[in-house]
């Protein structure tokens, strides 16, 4: 397989486009840690508010977070104490814990989430430009 040759433009629009994504990750995190929660947290708490009631499980959290199932777990038992969860057994497998956010995480989750958008929005038009930079040629 011939792999297309790349310019210094190509380069450079892939640094830029990796650059804004590493320094949204720093902004997420500094929110997170703002609220009192790790990046990774946050990012739980989000995948189980996004999921589907009956799949809001340890496995959605690892895949989700693409983690391995037992690094999900200790994640999940930390939010748990830390009062941000709450697991009830399924209703069609008594096996299988499913999640389900407190009042608490609801309200810490709501807040970070708006936060976020507004600062994707912000970013919407440098990450259009630097996604055609990255993607012509």
């Amino acid at each position: 397989m011939t792999r297309p040759v790349l310019s210094d433009a190509d380069y450079a629009a892939l640094a830029d486009f990796r650059y804004t994504l590493r320094e949204f990750m720093a902004f997420s995190e500094g929110e997170a840690a703002a609220h009192g929660l790790t990046g990774r947290q946050h990012q739980a708490l989000l995948a189980i508010r996004a999921a589907p009631p009956e799949e809001a499980t340890v496995g959605h959290v690892a895949g989700r977070l693409l983690l391995k199932p037992h690094s999900a777990t200790g994640l999940v038992n930390r939010l748990e104490a830390l009062g941000l969860l709450h697991r009830r057994h399924s209703a069609s497998d008594r096996r299988q814990a499913l999640l389900a956010l407190t009042d608490k995480a609801e309200a810490i989750l709501a807040d970070l989430s708006a936060t976020h958008r507004e600062e994707i929005k912000r970013l919407r038009p440098l990450l259009t430009a630097l996604l055609d930079r990255a993607t012509d040629g």
